[in-house]
């Protein structure tokens, strides 16, 4: 690969670096979204636990806020506080503004967690293309290269050859754990989500009753 950079064009530099900054985009990503979702998962836990088990809704206030330190509980507590009157925010049944502001709270929170998917998609799905663009140029310059020099054997078609079939490899490298990191990401912001969206229900339950729509 490093042969490849070096003695290919522009077209074939840019495409090796296109392929770097992808993998160090993806593994950012990873690392930070690996980090993030773990500690989400613990404090909505956490802090759910710590809500049902306080005296008062003022008390469990505090202690989700102890917890929660991802922010994903907090807005959600918050809603059920009441709205501005005399505002859109403030009409309707107690019953639709609870909807409105958990529902806003919940989406917020989901956004936060699937940030970078996009990202870590976008490199799965494109990067064996540009590895496999990298090959197919790599393999035209170097046959242009040794029709030029009008000296055709083996030895000088494997090289060359060689050399550039490392950038499908390259583009497999770095696709397949953005792949594997999504899937897996995703399994568990869907069980946060879940876990949220119960947790939303129960809230709006404690506050005007049980949910009958």
């Amino acid at each position: 690969a490093l042969a490849l950079v070096t003695q290919g064009d522009a077209i074939s530099r840019a495409l090796a670096l296109l392929l770097l900054a992808m993998s160090i985009a993806s593994w950012v990503v990873i690392l930070w979204k690996g980090w993030l979702l773990r500690r989400a998962a613990g404090d909505v836990a956490r802090g759910t636990a710590a809500f049902w088990q306080s005296a008062s809704l003022d008390s469990a206030t505090e202690r989700v806020a102890a917890f929660d330190r991802c922010g994903l509980l907090r807005p959600m507590v918050a809603a059920t506080g009441s709205q501005p009157a005399g505002t859109l925010a403030g009409a309707g049944t107690r019953s639709q503004q609870l909807t409105r502001t958990l529902r806003d709270a919940l989406h917020r929170g989901l956004r936060r967690l699937q940030a970078g998917q996009v990202l870590l998609a976008t490199v799965g799905s494109t990067a064996p293309f540009v590895g496999l663009l990298g090959t197919v140029w790599g393999i035209y310059h170097a046959l242009t290269a040794i029709g030029i020099a009008g000296q055709v054997s083996i030895d000088k078609v494997a090289g060359p050859v060689g050399e550039a079939l490392v950038m499908t490899a390259a583009g497999l490298a770095v696709a397949i754990p953005a792949v594997l990191a999504y899937n897996g990401f995703g399994r568990s912001i869907a069980r946060i989500e879940v876990e949220l969206e119960g947790f939303a229900r129960d809230l709006r339950e404690l506050a005007c009753g049980p949910v009958t729509d």
